[in-house]
């Protein structure tokens, strides 16, 4: 009851104020107990900082963040000791620095104290370097933002003057001009523009180059701003990361409030466009913005190569152990065994202390087997990778002048491993350029043939154009300048502007220059009207008619009447930004002088609006019909064929009624010839509008925009916006003005959008919606109003629902148009449910989502639209590129299942040989059983094939008790519905398997069941039988739900594609998450690990690069283990004959810096360079993808491989010196240099027989590595006295190398050694040349293999 009373006194208030924007309550009229207080805990309090409440500003503010970013980890003080806490967080590091601090144990020493320092110390110094110069650049950006100033109130000059960001504090008023950079989050109080419009580009935030428009806060448009007269108190939400809402509640002095939204918020990092001035209060600043709260920083993820190099690592940990538990327990015996010493023992310590001390030592010693340069190395090999990856021209976009990004610097290899890609399909299979292609009104469909014709002119234009038009990358750069705004004193550079159609935009002149709208294509522009269309709408340009006629032919009529409010909605119901060059968007002008009367205009409305208006008693008299005359011709010209069957007279004969019924004109008058402006007789030129009288607009989504130049193309051109109005141009060739009272946005839940208005003659309440046409037919229902018979309105639905079928076919997105008029009374009643959701703080979505929901019901059916969405190029040979890898291809996208599967053939997803398995269920049951269906013919199947033994090229029988598939809008019950596509081009090639030729084809509502988990193993186990799948109508959750299923239950790499904010969740789900930059914004980049501007190149970066960066990281992280290893035995072999006590043949120098410094650089040249295939193999081979995947260069069998070749080689490099100097009088030094020396070639050497690919650089690392080493023991011989006690290296390398049975020694060791390797090699490369390479390489690709289908045109060629 308090609820109910609290609600009756708001709605008094509201009716006495008489406003519609938000919410207004004097405290007069409520108490205090039904005010809808909340927690204050939950809230944030925002006073002006200069106002009455000095104390309690300066009480509440101290806890509030500064607008001083800082995004650097350190600091100069704190670098050093915070730096070193990370880098020890790594296992390795902390090993390592174990090791150094042991070597200060006496009885445990093996080497100098500092030397065994060396190795920690070299590689957290040059880590320390890495991250000291990423935190510097850091440091300079956050100084260039927080020195950038914005006009900041000041009381004592009672004025805005300059301020940096970092001194902008929370209750600051700050004043922006137009293309000025907002510095914090702001409540909007003021705006230049009379109706408190403000318009905002949130590319910095998001990506997206279209306009978004803000509102003042509600009782405070018309009022002039004076800061010191401002004594509200702000109540918001505590600072969150949600872009899309905002709540809370301005409060005066008197108790009065006024709700706060989204709308009312200007966020940091946007740029302010077309207007001049705005006035706001920070409410959030710095960190507590939201644009910082979502800047997460670079992302990690762990590759699987990582993962794996974990566990090998352990492995060499064990062995480790195991030699020095050997060395451990054969020096104890040693002890034991010895009897009466030649030298010095300590005979005070037992056999099994000694052995004790032994075993440290001996971790010492060999501490080289644990690669502590590994990780430094892998990451340095990953930047390089990266690099060549980000400078490769065949993955930049010349049009867009974009590259491809990587975001995620550490799973490259990743990209060589993928056996599932996701792809979303608007914007990255098509191009996300929307094209008016066919509609439908009242039943009728209007094919627009002309309009087609013209799109296929236009596509050879265009690559004409293309191919003589200046530089691409000089004329993106031009157009990425943002070029004096509208409405605006100065120019500006748009930052992060992505413009569409970089080759379609006609250059501008630099008096004409302006800012790239959102959306703007010229393809989109133009759009030719229907023929039949025209027709009948130039019956509202007709200087005279018989209203009795036309009153006598209610159908006639109706018809005429459900043309004009489906154009009409085209429209208004949308949320695009109007402008032009000769007038501000944001203000509406003065209408034109009408070519009609008021009371013609009227006169039309009350012939065919669906509102009902009086009849008038008489007519003016007709004015005579100004045709569309405006304008300058263009270069574009329809063959003349396109024109022939164009009859543009108006003849009576096209009216007709239900039943064939026509619309008799009188005798003697005269009907008017319509000249249309898109035709001439036998050729028809298309008019685009004179510059002077350009209408931009700025749409959020290309769909809106290709909506409302279709309108514009049939003249219901909408002129101007503005907050409470539209200003809409007819027909007739007048301008009217339409009181708008609502916009309720479109939302994934709801998949529609509505706009409320007045009708501005009648003033009837009407409301017009568009949205998808699965959810917008259940809420139409047959007017009564107009007196239409329901079966006459059955035909209508009936009829319009089987031109969406055959859009849907056709591969072209569907949107349905439907109105209704509103009585007053049930306006008021609504009225109050939403004004009372839009002033609510708390569940302010759902309470606004149930009111839509509330408005949206009883619907009129207006007709259906069909938009082309062309395939981008190269995508049909990418994904049969991707699927002859053996890569699975699945599709998740929300539109209907015939537009999905039409593209799917246009892509050669499906071929026409394969089997669709299509599941439409209205239950978890039914569901079962199709699945349960569907799995177990496909597995007889296989049964019976692998039975055989041969491969058939039938595709399983699964004929379905009905052969029609049943529709998305009318599921069925679970009955199976199976279908082989026929396309008129019978197949001569089938799949290798049988399975290869089976397409599941699934719904959104059957795929809800699908994921439950009692039905998550049958529908994988089915989509593992299947060639591909294809989820339509899936939401964003279910595409993320479907990702990580496949990824976590069958443990395989999958990867992630979308361009729009609907596919984050599953590019952030997916093991490597590629973004599109389309026409939908940044949002999937931003979330991705890779970005990049055209799905083909999804083809190269992991046929080619991801082949490349698998295997040169596993064979470099191979052979970086297997060098350690070897080098290591040499000093486990000499053990055995000193007694295991952890003496060492080698110089202590020498033994550290051998694996740190000599050895190092090789293995990452190796890593960055070799290539094993040409890219042009690769691309022309996809088959070799799938082979290096199955194959693993990085294995446990590899591993073990390796490990047993490093024992090998290092028992050849230790014994042929032992059994060369054997009975000689040498010392250990020297006995160890040609042993030295014979590792250091064997370890080279054995990496140019693993190399692929061998180059100068190769070759100049190789002679520098050698180089360095020669030329460090030979001047450690020379000068070195006592620089390695308790050894002596003076003179020991110079007398060595200066006897020939060194080098004799050096060289045999050496071919011994490698000859296995290089037999080995030879044998392997041959065996596959013969046995498999050569049928990849010199052979055409068999058209069997997996995946290939023939070469057959799409249903529709415009999708080709």
């Amino acid at each position: 009851m308090e609820q109910l009373h609290w609600v009756r006194f708001r709605c008094q208030q509201l009716w006495v104020a008489n406003h519609t924007q938000g919410w207004y309550s004097p405290a007069n009229l409520v108490s205090e107990k039904y005010s809808p207080q909340r927690n204050t805990g939950k809230r944030r309090t925002v006073l002006a900082r200069w106002g009455p409440h000095q104390d309690e500003y300066h009480s509440i503010s101290k806890a509030y963040k500064t607008n001083a970013i800082r995004t650097t980890k350190y600091s100069l003080l704190t670098f050093l000791p915070m730096n070193l806490f990370q880098q020890f967080h790594r296992a390795a590091n902390l090993y390592f620095l174990f090791l150094a601090l042991l070597n200060w144990v006496p009885v445990v020493e093996a080497f100098q104290k500092e030397i065994t320092m060396i190795p920690l110390v070299l590689v957290l110094t040059v880590i320390a370097i890495k991250d000291a110069l990423e935190d510097y650049r850091r440091y300079v950006f956050d100084k260039k933002i927080n020195h950038n100033t914005a006009k900041v109130y000041c009381p004592n000059q009672r004025d805005y003057v300059d301020c940096c960001w970092k001194d902008v504090r929370v209750g600051d008023f700050v004043r922006l001009s137009c293309n000025e950079i907002i510095p914090a989050d702001m409540l909007l109080l003021h705006s230049s523009d009379p109706r408190g419009l403000c318009y905002i580009e949130t590319a910095n935030l998001d990506g997206e180059t279209n306009l978004k428009q803000r509102q003042v806060v509600s009782k405070m448009e018309n009022v002039e701003f004076v800061p010191e007269d401002f004594h509200w108190r702000i109540e918001c939400e505590n600072p969150n990361n949600n872009l899309c809402r905002f709540r809370g509640y301005m409060e005066n002095s008197s108790g009065a409030r006024v709700g706060l939204h989204n709308s009312n918020l200007l966020l940091r990092s946007c740029t302010i466009r077309n207007s001049e001035a705005v006035v706001g209060i920070v409410v959030y600043a710095g960190h507590e913005t939201k644009a910082m709260m979502n800047n997460s920083g670079p992302r990690y993820k762990r590759s699987l190569l990582e993962r794996r190099l974990n566990t090998d690592v352990l492995w060499c940990v064990v062995l480790l152990i195991v030699m020095c538990l050997t060395a451990a327990i054969g020096h104890g015996i040693w002890l034991q065994q010895l009897k009466d010493p030649i030298f010095q023992v300590d005979g005070e310590t037992s056999p099994a202390l000694a052995g004790f001390y032994v075993f440290w030592t001996m971790i010492i010693v060999l501490q080289v087997l644990i690669p502590i340069s590994l990780y430094v190395s892998i990451e340095i090999v990953k930047l390089g990778q990266i690099y060549f990856i980000h400078n490769d021209l065949d993955l930049y976009n010349e049009h867009m002048d974009s590259r491809i990004q990587c975001r995620a610097l550490n799973i490259t290899e990743d990209l060589g491993q993928v056996q599932y890609v996701f792809s979303d399909k608007t914007g990255t299979l098509t191009e996300n350029k929307m094209v008016f292609r066919r509609c439908s009104v009242y039943g009728v469909e209007y094919p627009h043939d002309d309009n087609g014709r013209r799109l296929e002119v236009y596509s050879e234009d265009k690559e004409e154009a293309r191919r003589c038009s200046l530089s691409p990358r000089a004329s993106s750069r031009r157009k990425s300048l943002s070029c004096r705004s509208l409405s605006c004193n100065r120019s500006s550079v748009s930052l992060n502007t992505l413009t569409a159609d970089s080759e379609e935009e006609e250059e501008l002149s630099c008096a004409s220059l302006r800012r790239p709208s959102a959306f703007y294509s010229q393809m989109a522009k133009e759009v030719v009207p229907d023929c039949e269309l025209v027709t009948k709408l130039s019956w509202l340009r007709a200087p005279d008619l018989n209203v009795a006629h036309s009153c006598a032919k209610a159908s006639s009529s109706l018809e005429m009447a459900f043309i004009t409010d489906f154009f009409l909605a085209l429209a208004i119901c949308n949320s695009v930004v109007v402008s032009s060059p000769t007038q501000s968007l944001n203000v509406l002008p003065q209408a034109q002088t009408p070519l009609r009367s008021l009371e013609e205009i009227k006169l039309m409305f009350q012939r065919f609006n669906l509102s009902a208006l009086p009849v008038l008693p008489t007519l003016p008299p007709p004015l005579k019909s100004k045709l569309f005359t405006r304008g300058k011709t263009g270069s574009f010209t329809l063959p003349k064929p396109a024109a022939e069957g164009c009859d543009h007279t108006p003849n009576p004969e096209n009216f007709s009624v239900n039943g064939g019924e026509k619309l008799n004109v009188p005798d003697g008058e005269e009907v008017p010839t319509l000249i249309l402006p898109e035709a001439a007789a036998a050729a028809v030129e298309f008019e685009v509008v004179d510059p002077e009288d350009t209408v931009l607009y700025e749409a959020e989504s290309p769909d809106e925009a290709a909506l409302v130049y279709a309108a514009r193309a049939y003249h219901m051109t909408l002129r101007a916006r503005s907050a409470d109005s539209l200003q809409v141009e007819l027909p007739t060739g007048g301008t009217v003005q339409v009181p708008l009272l609502h916009v309720l946005p479109f939302d994934s839940n709801r998949k529609r959008m509505s706009v409320v208005v007045r009708h501005p003659l009648t003033g009837q309440v009407v409301v017009y919606t568009k949205g998808a046409d699965s959810v917008l037919m259940d809420l139409t229902r047959s007017p009564t109003a107009l007196q239409l018979a329901p079966n006459v309105y059955s035909h209508i639905r009936l009829q319009t629902q089987k031109h969406l079928d055959s859009y849907a076919r056709e591969g072209l997105r569907t949107l349905c148009i439907a109105t209704k008029t509103m009585e007053e009374e049930e306006y008021e009643v609504w009225l109050k449910t939403q004004l009372l959701a839009e002033s609510s703080i708390e569940n302010r979505e759902e309470l606004l989502l149930r009111s839509a929901q509330a408005l949206e019901t009883n619907l009129t059916l207006l007709g259906a639209t069909g938009i082309l969405d062309r395939l981008q190029e190269e995508v049909s040979e990418t994904i049969e590129a991707l699927q002859r890898a053996d890569v699975k291809v699945w599709i998740l996208t929300g539109d209907k299942q015939e537009t999905a599967i039409n593209i799917a053939f246009a892509c050669k997803l499906l071929c026409p040989s394969d089997q669709l398995l299509t599941a439409n269920c209205e239950d978890k049951e039914s569901c079962a059983m199709l699945v349960q269906d569907f799995l177990h013919r496909l597995t007889c199947y296989d049964t019976e094939a692998s039975g055989s033994g041969t491969s058939s090229t039938e595709a399983p029988s699964t004929e379905a008790p009905s052969t029609e598939a049943p529709s998305t809008e009318a599921p069925s019950t679970g009955a199976p519905s199976t279908e082989a596509p026929s396309t008129g081009t019978p197949s001569t090639e089938a799949p290798s398997t049988g399975t290869a030729g089976s397409v599941l084809v699934i719904d959104g509502h059957t795929l809800d069941w699908a994921l439950q988990p009692e039905l998550q193993g049958d529908f994988l186990e089915l989509s593992k039988h299947c060639k591909a799948v294809i989820c339509c109508r899936s939401t964003p959750l279910q595409k993320s739900q479907v990702v990580r299923l496949v990824r976590d239950k069958l443990k395989v790499m999958t990867l992630a594609v979308g361009d729009g904010a609907n596919d984050v969740s599953m590019i952030q789900v997916a093991d490597v998450g590629v973004g599109i930059s389309g026409q939908e914004g940044m949002q999937a980049v931003m979330s991705s690990d890779f970005a990049i501007s055209r799905f083909k190149h999804l083809r190269k970066l992991l046929l080619v690069h991801g082949h490349w960066c698998y295997s040169r990281l596993a064979n470099m992280i191979v052979y970086f283990i297997y060098k350690n290893v070897m080098y290591v035995n040499l000093l486990f072999w000499y053990q055995f004959f000193c007694g295991f006590s952890g003496s060492v043949m080698s110089n202590a120098w020498v033994l550290i810096l051998f694996n740190l410094i000599f050895t190092s650089v090789p293995p990452l040249i190796y890593g960055i360079l070799d290539q094993d295939t040409p890219a042009d193999v690769l691309m022309a081979h996809p088959e070799l993808y799938q082979r290096a995947r199955t194959s693993k260069a990085y294995v446990p069998l590899m591993f073990w491989m390796n490990i047993l070749d490093a024992f090998y080689q290092s028992l050849v490099c230790f014994f042929i010196p032992y059994f060369a100097y054997r009975g000689s009088d040498i010392g250990s030094l020297s006995f160890g240099s040609p042993i030295n020396a014979s590792a250091l070639f064997i370890i080279l050497l054995h990496q140019v027989v693993e190399s692929h690919t061998l180059t100068w650089i190769h070759g100049l690392v190789f002679f520098l590595s050698a180089g360095s080493y020669f030329a460090f023991v030979l001047l450690l011989s020379v000068l070195c006295v006592t620089c390695s006690p308790p050894t002596n290296p003076l003179g020991v390398e110079t007398k060595q190398m200066s006897q020939p049975a060194f080098y004799l020694v050096c060289t045999l060791t050496t071919v011994t050694a490698l000859l296995p390797r290089l037999l080995f090699r030879v044998l392997k490369n041959s065996s596959i040349r013969v046995g498999g390479a050569e049928q990849w390489i010199l052979r055409p690709h068999s058209p069997s293999v997996r995946g290939n289908c023939p070469d057959v045109e799409p249903t529709d060629p415009e999708l080709s």
